[in-house]
């Protein structure tokens, strides 16, 4: 609800404090005193377009702030939060707006600075305002289906709607990758095949290139490694070597079995030993070095064309490295890549039917959840049109018609919030057609219908904590008057109400009343002077709406009685 509203150089208002309350007030005064200013300071103060005139000449600039009280669990907090304001919910929650005469206007929310935006999305969830063609809400088609499920109270099957179309999203969203995936597989499916086709005639074996690099290299230097090795045999096997060591080896075992050696004690029969064992070993380690030489001489033994026949495999398998763009010594696990995707086919195919299968399910799930929501609005839609239509007589609106349109939505608009769109329509008098509300050529007529549309809507859930009237009796008196009163402090007992008014009727049927006056300053320029009444003066104020300027025992009277029938 809204707390005070602060206004400072602004048109005919030099400094303005009120501090509001719960219920119903009226705001009353003569003609030009200023009551649609305060209206028009508010509406800024929410995020209104900016109108530099109504700066108060001479000053610089108008600030305007309204303060508003908001329960703990209200969405505007959250919606705050994820705005990056960081008010704990509690606090009074202030909007203020700043205007320049040179330069732009500034917005604050509890000294936040923010877009005229943010600030317009706040002050809309904050204060409903009607007046002449002024509904914030009502006329914005829309709205319509939200205010259609509040008073449906369709929050669990709305909620159904919005997780089960989530879902669905999900699901196709997988299944839109799949299938992308899917038809890129497809698309080089023949060109995978072809190169599974040459790599396995290539049949390149893992290691293979490094190996055929390293035996060509050694092909290539094959005559100067054979010199090498021959060298090395002529060495090892010089005439006479081995026979000469097994000679030293037989004379060295004849020493160590003598009966001398055998009966000494010293070291002499260790040193035999050891010179016959290394003997012995050398004899071993020589015919282990001609064997191990002998082989690499075979080694070197090589066919003339193996050199020409590894160059050929190596330019083969370079040329498949090229087309296929890997190093030659990824062919192997290139091959062994292209064959699994290949394969993978098969699979993704599997994978994309199942995900096919999920997604439709997920569509009958929410197709269903869907249609539920439609049955529960076209439910409420009868008792909305029920409750609107008794509003109506009493407003002097019964010769109007008001009723629910629903449109089917095409599937590509379909969604979170259903499968139709909802339109209030209206038809101002029997035969003339059915239109939107904005249709309604009378201001006074829009104004009253939207009050009825209002106590029936309030009757399942307030639109917004703090709703403004501005003049919705323009045009009519007596029984009328008394009945949008009545309905105005019908809807102050769920939400705050004011309302700008002519009327006494109305202006009776309010919880307390302000009085707008204009008077002049200590400079004696003209100001607006808001006063909350007492009892005494309201009751004056009210006989002088009766009568006019001149106040008379018999206004008095009637402005009691007024007084009385609240």
């Amino acid at each position: 609800m809204l707390v005070s509203l602060s206004i400072r150089s602004f048109v005919l208002i030099d400094c303005l404090e009120l501090e509001a309350m719960t219920g119903f007030t009226a705001l009353t005064g003569e003609t030009g005193a200023g009551k649609s200013i305060i209206l028009d300071a508010l509406s800024l103060a929410l995020g209104g377009p900016v109108n530099r005139k109504l700066i108060r000449e001479g000053a610089a600039q108008a600030s305007l702030m309204a303060e508003f009280a908001l329960a703990d669990g209200h969405p505007l907090w959250t919606y705050l939060s994820e705005h990056g304001i960081g008010i704990e919910p509690g606090n009074t929650l202030t909007l203020k707006r700043i205007l320049k005469r040179s330069g732009p206007s500034r917005s604050f929310v509890n000294d936040h600075a923010v877009s005229a935006d943010l600030l317009a999305t706040l002050g809309g969830q904050l204060v409903e305002l009607h007046g002449q063609h002024a509904a914030l809400s009502l006329l914005q088609t829309a709205t319509h289906r939200a205010h259609l499920d509040a008073f449906g109270q369709a929050q669990s099957e709305l909620a159904a709607c919005e997780r089960t179309w989530s879902d669905y999203l999900t699901c196709r969203q997988d299944c839109a990758q799949r299938q992308a995936e899917m038809s890129r597989l497809q698309a080089r499916q023949a060109e995978l095949t072809e190169a599974v086709k040459t790599l396995q005639t290539l049949s390149p074996q893992p290691g293979e290139f490094e190996t055929l690099l390293a035996r060509r290299e050694i092909l290539a230097q094959a005559e100067k490694l054979n010199q090498f090795i021959h060298a090395a045999q002529l060495s090892l096997e010089q005439e006479g070597i081995a026979e000469q060591l097994a000679t030293a080896a037989r004379a060295l075992s004849r020493l160590r079995d003598s009966s001398v050696l055998q009966q000494d004690t010293s070291s002499l029969s260790d040193l035999t030993d050891a010179a016959h064992d290394a003997v012995e070993r050398t004899l071993i380690e020589l015919t282990e070095a001609q064997l191990a030489t002998q082989q690499l001489s075979a080694q070197l033994q090589h066919d003339p064309y193996e050199l020409e026949t590894i160059e050929d495999r190596l330019m083969a398998l370079r040329a498949a490295a090229r087309r296929f763009e890997v190093p030659p010594e990824a062919l192997a696990e290139t091959l062994e890549q292209f064959s699994q995707t290949l394969t993978d086919l098969d699979t993704q195919s599997s994978a994309l039917n199942l995900i096919e299968q999920r997604t439709e399910e997920a569509y009958e799930i929410w197709r269903a959840a869907a249609a539920e929501l439609t049955r529960l609005r076209h439910a409420a839609a009868e008792r909305l049109q029920r409750a609107v239509h008794a509003e109506l007589e009493p407003l002097k609106l019964e010769r109007m018609c008001f009723r629910i349109a629903f449109s089917a939505l095409p599937e590509s608009a379909s969604g979170a919030l259903g499968a139709e769109s909802v339109t209030f329509e209206i038809e101002a008098n029997p035969g003339s057609g059915f239109g939107t509300i904005q249709s309604i050529a009378s201001g006074g007529e829009l104004s009253r219908f939207c009050l009825a549309l209002q106590c029936a809507l309030n009757h399942a859930a307030p639109l917004a904590p703090t709703l403004i009237f501005d003049e919705i009796d323009q045009g009519v008196g007596g029984a009328v008057a008394s009945a949008i009163g009545a309905r105005l402090s019908a809807l102050a007992a769920q939400q705050q109400v004011f309302a700008i008014t002519h009327s006494p009727q109305v202006a009776a049927c309010a919880q307390r009343q302000w009085r707008v006056s204009k008077q002049k300053s200590e400079q004696d320029a003209l100001v607006t002077r808001v006063n909350q009444l007492n009892d005494h003066q309201r009751l004056e104020e009210i006989a002088r709406m009766l009568s006019g300027s001149r106040i008379t025992d018999e206004a008095r009277a009637a402005a009691s009685k007024l007084l009385e029938l609240v």
